[in-house]
This record gives C-alpha cells, sequence and structure tokens, in this order.
C-alpha cells in the first residue's frame, strides 16, 4: 500500500477565515484538491483578531501548547488553534500570540497606520510555524508558502531548521503575487529576522530593503520551486525578469482564472519525487 505524501500550506490567508487578495480562494481550492489526490493535507495561517472564532469553530489544541518563540530577545507564548475546514476533511492551525495578533485589525490600525511591531509579527508567523511543524511530528513531503508574510520560511528551512529531522526530505515552493503594502517592514526587520547564528547576513541580503517586493524576492530566492499566483500584469515586472525561469528551480507560471489548478497537483508531484 502506497503511502500518501504530505503537503502543508502555509499561507497569510485562506479563505473562507481571512480573503485579502483573490489568492486566498486559490490557497482553498489547493488545500481541498490536494486532499482529493492522495495527499495528506494540513494548513497553517496567523489567527488574526478579525477571524471570528465562533463562526469558524476554532479551539485550542491543548496538546500543542506550551511553545515559546523567541524572536529579537524576547520569548512569546504561542497559542495553536484548529478549525476543520468547511466542506474537506482536513484541519487548517491558527498561530497566535496575545501581544500580537489579537487586535482587531491585521496590518494597518483604525487610522490605516501601519504597525510598527509588523516585522516582529512576520518572524514570529514564520518562526512559529516551523516550530509547529516539529512539534507535530507530522514531515511535510511539500511546504507551500504563500503571502509575503511567510517569506522567510523558505530561508530559514534552508539554514537554521536544515538539519531538523521533520523536514530532511521537505521541498519547498513560494507563490509570487501582487505587492499589498507600501511601508517597510524596519531597518532592523534584517536584525530582527536573523533567528539564529546559523544565519549570515548574506542569506538575508534579498529581504535587506524590508519592503513587500523583498520579502517575495527572499522567499523566491531560497524556494526550490515558484509559483505565479497572479497574472503578470499585476506581478511586479522585476519578479517576472528575475524568476521566470531559474536554473535549478521548478517554475509555475500563472495558469488562468479558469484553470483546474491540476498544474500545482503536477508540480507538488514532481517536486515530492525528486
Amino acid at each position: 500500500m502506497s503511502t500518501k505524501k504530505r503537503i502543508l500550506f502555509i499561507a497569510n490567508e485562506m479563505s473562507p477565515y481571512l480573503e485579502l487578495t483573490e489568492f486566498s480562494e486559490t490557497v482553498n481550492r489547493l488545500a481541498i484538491l490536494s486532499n482529493n489526490n492522495n495527499f495528506e493535507v494540513r494548513c497553517i495561517m496567523p489567527r488574526f483578531g478579525v477571524i471570528n472564532e465562533r463562526r469558524h469553530r476554532l479551539h485550542e489544541v491543548v496538546r500543542l501548547s506550551g511553545i515559546n518563540v523567541s524572536v529579537d530577545d524576547d520569548d512569546f507564548p504561542l497559542q495553536i488553534k484548529v478549525a476543520s475546514l468547511p466542506n474537506a476533511r482536513l484541519q487548517v492551525y491558527f498561530l497566535d500570540n496575545e501581544d500580537l495578533f489579537k487586535r482587531k485589525f491585521i496590518f494597518h490600525d483604525e487610522e490605516d497606520k501601519w504597525f510598527e511591531d509588523n516585522s516582529l509579527r512576520t518572524v514570529f508567523f514564520c518562526k512559529g510555524a516551523l516550530e509547529t511543524v516539529k512539534k507535530f511530528g507530522w514531515p511535510p513531503d511539500i511546504i507551500h508558502c504563500s503571502g509575503w508574510m511567510t517569506g522567510l520560511i523558505p530561508l530559514y528551512l534552508k539554514t537554521v531548521y536544515k538539519k531538523e529531522p521533520v523536514f530532511a526530505h521537505s521541498k519547498v515552493i513560494y507563490t509570487l503575487g501582487p505587492e499589498t503594502f507600501s511601508e517597510s517592514l524596519g531597518e532592523n526587520f534584517v536584525s530582527v529576522a536573523r533567528i539564529s547564528d546559523l544565519l549570515k547576513e548574506k542569506d538575508l541580503q534579498a529581504f535587506a530593503p524590508a519592503t513587500n517586493l523583498a520579502m517575495m524576492r527572499g522567499g523566491a530566492t531560497h524556494a526550490d520551486a515558484i509559483a505565479f499566483g497572479e497574472p503578470d500584469e499585476q506581478v511586479d515586472p522585476s519578479l517576472i525578469k528575475d524568476f521566470s525561469k531559474v536554473r535549478g528551480k521548478k517554475v509555475l507560471r500563472y495558469p488562468g482564472v479558469e484553470s483546474d489548478l491540476t498544474e500545482y497537483l503536477n508540480l507538488y508531484n514532481d517536486l515530492a519525487d525528486s
């Protein structure tokens, strides 16, 4: 009997929980499609305060409690909640922290002012997602990251978490999409993102501008495969120029709005078998 391949989706957003861009629906469709095609699927996303826990039936996973995530010389308790994706037999895990995610706004406050701790929130989420998988003891064959907030994960997998047994055979895909914010994550972003001495400054060079574009560029640079999640006209031209064809990486161009997304299934299988 063949063992199911495992795929982990890590995303800023996923329908129906949070819908910031059209790709939130694509993440939903990809998770269900994979689940229906002999993949074992799990999903991880932030538990932003705008996500209604009662409506979506989130509840805390007590067995996963007790994780502290260290970022920028501070320890942050990680609370993990779970919900079953409607109309699908798969679970979505939500990463929460009282100080970083309880607020009833996402990246800007009620006056549309950028949160100064978005850099810290981003690093907490990326590190917390990987620590959660370690706690699962569930080794994924494929990790599909989407959204700028997941941009550090491919780098962390190739450096800090490289020798972790749970990630020994994991291949990572990063999705490129439109720019969704114009602010900066701050001059100290590289310092905050350097979560281990295993990371060198040159490893974080692509992220140094601390912009939306830099987060996507860094994610694509360190991923095993790149997917274009939007039509060319919605993606920064420099990303198209640099990542449309990359030696040693599999690249999936935007398959079109009418696609049934089997192009992604083919990519998952190719990567898992390589």
